[in-house]
């Protein structure tokens, strides 16, 4: 680690089809070995069975359109899992007087999305569907109904950050 300065954020351009920021993150995040395409495929394959599965089960609009402007429901419930996998607390070591302690901290927004990008991924990865396009379509879908993989592991964050409270004041 640089002990000058920072790293630079890197700008992501806007994915093609729909024009979102996050949602090319998500695929560069699904890419193995520089093979974008397959990515962007399984990612719109993802997004196009979250269509069909809201259109059988009658997903209203203002519940999966949660800022999309592309008007497909599949990307709103990809916002919405996303969104409810993020987590709002952390646990981190801090060393004090030789004990290490598990301080609970804030996430930073960016930080808070990344971990949520990297938790649906990592889960929809170790499920037994067919193909990996049906996998992260049943975890995204999992995800925006509050169940899954996912989001027991930002429970488990929680529940972690809850109770070590005590070392709160450690924070810095």
């Amino acid at each position: 680690m640089s002990r000058r300065h920072r790293a630079e954020k890197r700008e992501v351009l806007p994915d093609p089809k729909f024009g979102d920021i996050v949602l090319t993150k998500f695929m560069n995040i699904v890419m193995y070995g520089g093979k974008k395409s397959i990515a962007e495929k399984i990612v719109y394959g993802a997004i196009a069975q979250l269509d069909k599965k809201a259109a059988n089960m009658n997903v209203s609009d203002e519940d999966s359109s949660d800022g999309d402007k592309s008007g497909s429901k599949g990307l709103g419930i990809f916002h919405r899992a996303l969104k409810k996998v993020r987590p709002q607390v952390e646990v981190r070591s801090r060393r004090v007087g030789g004990a290490t302690y598990q301080v609970p901290v804030e996430v930073r927004f960016d930080r808070g999305q990344a971990l949520a990008i990297r938790w649906l991924i990592e889960s929809a990865r170790k499920r037994s569907e067919n193909t990996m396009t049906e996998r992260l379509a049943a975890e995204l879908l999992d995800a925006a109904q509050d169940r899954g993989t996912a989001i027991k592991k930002r429970d488990d964050t929680h529940k972690m950050a809850e109770a070590n409270k005590a070392f709160a004041h450690f924070r810095w």
